[in-house]
């Protein structure tokens, strides 16, 4: 089945606006700008529902083309205001930066952090070696209930690799003036995701050519999935 099926643009137009969208912090107007600049007309509500439809399908592709995650998870919770409620936002990351997955809940109980380890141990293939969290109540349920044999830390200051992950989200949560809906939020938040770990090429830790050769890979696999 064509993917592309009854829609007015190729598909290069509308895998790089979704692209923009999700690798870069702009608004659905920001895109249609860059696009007008280079002689396509389409409108920011149809770009908003190109990034409805196709991000979450080309996020799906990228997980299941990824080539694995390291053995240390580090694991941290924040909260969210949505519609004037608050939520608590799970992630994970390894050892390299790479997010494992991203969760919205409205608690953060023993209940919620099992929920969230068992999508852990679905998305990732396994147990990992180790995991890292801070010294809330809830991880030490859900360690001990699902995953007893792996090392548990919650040495001070550990888990910051995982706190400091959170910042990109703030800073799309502010540039789209808050999430509107848990939905929605769940929906960006996993196509981000998705299309931040193409691209974290550790740009700081190599060589400009490296870091060529990794993005120009990184290009090729993104017109895989968008194909």
């Amino acid at each position: 089945m064509n993917t592309y099926k009854r829609h007015r643009f190729p598909p290069e137009i509308i895998s790089y606006a979704v692209w923009l969208y999700h690798r870069f912090n702009l608004s659905h107007r920001d895109v249609e700008d860059l696009l007008a600049e280079r002689g396509i007309t389409v409108s920011y509500e149809t770009i908003r529902l190109w990034c409805i439809k196709f991000g979450v399908r080309y996020a799906r592709r990228l997980k299941r083309r990824h080539r694995g995650y390291g053995d240390t998870f580090y694991i941290d919770e924040v909260f969210v205001k949505i519609n004037g409620q608050q939520q608590y936002l799970w992630r994970a990351v390894d050892q390299d930066g790479e997010v494992l997955d991203v969760f919205l809940q409205a608690r953060r109980d023993g209940d919620a952090a099992k929920r969230f380890f068992k999508r852990l141990i679905r998305s990732s293939g396994g147990e990992p070696r180790k995991i890292v969290t801070d010294k809330l109540r809830s991880y030490g349920v859900a360690h001990r209930e699902l995953m007893p044999d792996v090392i548990h830390s919650t040495t001070r200051y550990a888990n910051n690799r995982a706190e400091q992950s959170h910042e990109t989200t703030r800073v799309r949560e502010r540039g789209m003036r808050r999430f509107k809906s848990s939905n929605q939020a769940q929906r960006f938040l996993g196509a981000h995701a998705a299309v931040f770990n193409l691209f974290n090429l550790g740009r700081h830790l190599v060589k400009a050519e490296h870091y060529r050769n990794l993005r120009t890979s990184a290009f090729n696999e993104w017109e895989v999935v968008a194909a």
